[in-house]
């Protein structure tokens, strides 16, 4: 197993640099992430679920890639999904998942891609890291949340050895513009040792 789009996605520095590398990985992403037991993405989905559990409730899939987060968010009980992603690639692989009612596309550079209080929950499974979405990612999507609605997330360990990104969350937190719903250190990738963060807060 060829390991070099994963183990470079960490060193995306721009969002062109990111635009591309996921365009190329897109078509051999399943298979190298599955090699390692990637893992966080079912982790979340029952995370949200569990505070969530609405079938009909539409859920945004924010950097949806090639479906895997789908997937699991479809395997928990969510029927009615809807995935954003910058790469077209990647989402020919979403497309052929078949659990989503609709994929779209954005452009990176545009700073406010998404319709406010259109979803009453948003999950970012594996996207706001090290080397994908930058922390101010994490404004954008609680921006578009109506008061009441969920963010599901996830912070890798290279995420969180980052403390811009736990700062953007804490900032939230003790403006009391968030609440902490769940958190849960677990596995992430066991195949590479790694562990991630999963999250679900509510927007006050």
């Amino acid at each position: 197993m060829n390991d070099d789009y994963l183990k470079d996605a960490y060193g995306l520095d721009t969002p062109e640099a990111t635009r591309a590398h996921y365009q190329k990985w897109a078509s051999s992403y399943d298979s190298e992430v599955a090699a390692h037991g990637y893992v966080t993405p079912g982790r979340l989905a029952e995370a949200l679920w569990s505070h969530m559990p609405e079938a009909q409730t539409p859920v945004l899939d924010y950097g949806c890639g090639t479906g895997l987060s789908g997937e699991a968010l479809h395997a928990v009980g969510f029927r009615v999904i809807d995935g954003v992603d910058p790469s077209p690639k990647m989402l020919e692989g979403a497309e052929a998942k078949g659990v989503y009612r609709r994929l779209s596309t954005f452009d990176l550079s545009d700073p406010n891609p998404l319709q406010q209080g259109a979803y009453k929950a948003i999950a970012a499974i594996g996207v706001i890291s090290v080397g994908a979405a930058p922390p101010e990612t994490f404004d954008l999507l609680m921006n578009a949340l109506p008061k009441g609605g969920l963010l599901a997330f996830s912070f890798n360990d290279h995420t969180l050895a980052d403390h811009t990104y736990t700062c953007r969350l804490n900032d939230w937190l003790d403006m009391g513009a968030t609440r902490l719903l769940f958190r849960e250190h677990g596995p992430h990738l066991p195949g590479m040792d790694l562990k991630s963060d999963v999250y679900i807060v509510e927007k006050s």
